[in-house]
């Protein structure tokens, strides 16, 4: 099978059990790997060819943007030999490659304790600024999902997550009565119409 027909199939796969997000980033590898090997026979692709086609799309980027890229590649591989061919041998399956691409040690961010995060928030005297931060320590939320929220989005308690990482289109979350409640005076105090961003600001 050439390297291309194992593509559509994989991608034919996700299309119909994995998110847009994850459908979008195997795609986009995918097409570029077939761009220079497409034509080959699955096991006529070897591992210095995947070396220098990762070293291609890698280079300057990232330890972990590296990482994902090869187990991207990884994935397809695997997959391939588990549905496909069980004979075929992932030559993404290297001592060299794997040492190569190794994502470096994440670091283990310290957890602020509750109380700490209260008095931090009750230190903020400006009330846009307090909000936001409520919300994200009593909802959970990070803050490009509250950077996005406008008044049509808040429903009480319950907060509409517009595109979120998980690739759906929608999702919600619940907030406490307290910071709904001054939700919706902030936004009413504000005047700010059912599309406009409640918190008009960059990051």
């Amino acid at each position: 099978m050439k390297i291309s027909q194992a593509a559509t199939f994989w991608l034919n796969y996700h299309r119909a059990n994995s998110s847009e997000n994850t459908i979008r980033a195997y795609k986009e590898l995918l097409e570029r790997f077939c761009q220079e090997n497409g034509d080959k026979d699955l096991k006529e692709i070897t591992s210095d060819e995947v070396l220098d086609f990762l070293n291609g799309i890698a280079e300057g980027k990232k330890p972990q943007t590296r990482k994902t890229r090869f187990s991207h590649l990884t994935s397809f591989f695997n997959f391939t030999k588990n549905n496909i061919d069980q004979s075929f041998q992932n030559p993404c399956d290297s001592p060299i490659i794997r040492k190569m691409f190794k994502a470096k040690a994440l670091t283990a961010w310290d957890i602020l304790e509750k109380e700490v995060v209260d008095e931090i928030i009750f230190k903020v005297d400006n009330p846009r600024d307090r909000l936001m931060l409520e919300l994200m320590a009593r909802g959970g939320m990070g803050i490009g999902e509250v950077l996005k929220l406008t008044p049509r989005d808040v429903y009480g308690r319950k907060l509409s997550i517009r595109d979120p990482k998980s690739g759906r289109e929608k999702e919600f979350i619940f907030i406490p009565q307290k910071i709904a409640d001054r939700l919706k005076d902030y936004i009413m105090e504000n005047g700010f119409q059912p599309g406009e961003l409640i918190f008009p600001i960059c990051y």
